[in-house]
């Protein structure tokens, strides 16, 4: 490991900024690459990005930026990749402050941009002391997400093709599914859900697995399959969709077939059942028939109290007498058959006797 420190004005490496926006950005005469494959997709907002030109034009010190030197004299932004880029894009004219672009600029005003001294650590490391350390550090105030550390690690082939679906604005993933998934692309959490649901959460074994595969084809026809399912068995959509684990329904129910017009049906009334206080739960409990989906409403303590004062603290079944503590309040007709939680079909039982009523 040898790290030296040198003091670079911005004007000796501005040259030659190259954004792709998917791929590759580079700087420095193309020998900067910005955005290593291990590196992560730009995050930052327009008040993060202002606030890095701030600092520039004021003389301010920026925190040291690390670059990792390759064998062939090009060179990798270990970490500052976010800033950099601000600086770039000012300079390149992508964006204006207080609606002065740079080019806007007095010349003396753009000679001091120009001027200003970056401090830079230029690093000999191999490819384990340099992902080793990027795993360690926060990149430009903004904690890497779990998934963005696991590219890290698992940089290769395999990564790259699954970013072209995954992780970028508008990605495939984004244009099919976006109503169903939680997070962002650009942060690498539809990347995760993807993953997540084909390894069935081992996310980092099915990374290290794939790691050096040509391409990700694997993972892109599954995650497509998922989503083409959901829209076959449950057409018409709601915004409660995008919080329910499908993936789990589609690796059980993939191969049944299903009526969706009756489905449909009973999710519209399920929709309206106010007993049923977890409304995402419906599409789970429709297939499965679990009544734990659905967080059905209970007794509230009033209505209990009432009811085993009038039932004399005896319980229905084995007419035993009971504390109200060692009773419990139970539907007398089921719910699953569209019977409500109101004090008329409520009755007390005993601990005992309702635990044998529900294992039946």
């Amino acid at each position: 490991m040898k790290i030296e420190l040198k003091e670079i004005k911005i004007r000796e490496v501005s040259n030659w900024y190259k954004n792709d926006n998917e791929e590759w950005v580079v700087w420095y005469g193309e020998k900067l690459n910005i955005r290593p494959k291990y590196q992560r997709e730009f995050v930052y907002k327009d008040k993060q990005r202002d606030s890095v030109i701030e600092t520039v034009r004021n003389n301010f010190p920026l925190n040291v930026m690390y670059w990792v030197q390759n064998n062939d004299d090009s060179y990798e932004v270990l970490d500052w990749q976010q800033r950099t880029i601000s600086i770039c894009e000012y300079i390149d004219w992508k964006f204006s402050i207080d609606y002065r672009y740079f080019h806007n600029l007095e010349k003396e005003e753009q000679e001091q941009i120009l001027d200003y001294k970056l401090m830079v650590y230029f690093c000999e490391w191999t490819d384990k002391e340099k992902l080793d350390w990027f795993k360690t550090i926060n990149i430009a105030w903004e904690k890497l997400t779990e998934q963005e550390l696991r590219n890290a690690i698992y940089t290769g082939s395999w990564l790259t093709d699954a970013k072209r679906y995954f992780s970028k604005s508008s990605c495939p993933a984004y244009n099919i599914a976006n109503e169903y998934l939680n997070g962002s692309s650009i942060r690498q959490e539809y990347l995760e859900t993807a993953i997540s649901w084909i390894s069935n959460w081992n996310i980092e074994q099915y990374m290290s697995e794939n790691q050096h595969k040509p391409n990700s084809n694997e993972l892109w026809l599954y995650f497509q399959n998922v989503i083409n399912w959901i829209k076959v068995i449950f057409p018409n959509y709601r915004r409660e969709m995008k919080w329910v684990t499908f993936w789990l329904l589609y690796n059980q129910y993939k191969d049944d077939n299903f009526d969706t017009n009756k489905i449909e049906e009973e999710i519209t009334k399920l929709m309206q059942d106010e007993d049923v206080t977890k409304k995402s739960g419906i599409y789970s409990y429709i297939l499965t028939k679990n009544e734990k989906y659905l967080n059905i409403r209970a007794f509230t303590d009033k209505q209990k109290r009432e009811v085993y004062e009038k039932q004399t603290g005896i319980c229905v079944k084995c007419t035993n007498k009971f504390e109200i503590n060692e009773m419990e309040a139970d539907h007398i007709k089921p719910w699953y058959e569209w019977w409500k939680t109101i004090i008329e079909n409520c009755q007390m039982l005993c601990k005992n006797c309702n635990r044998i009523k529900s294992g039946k």
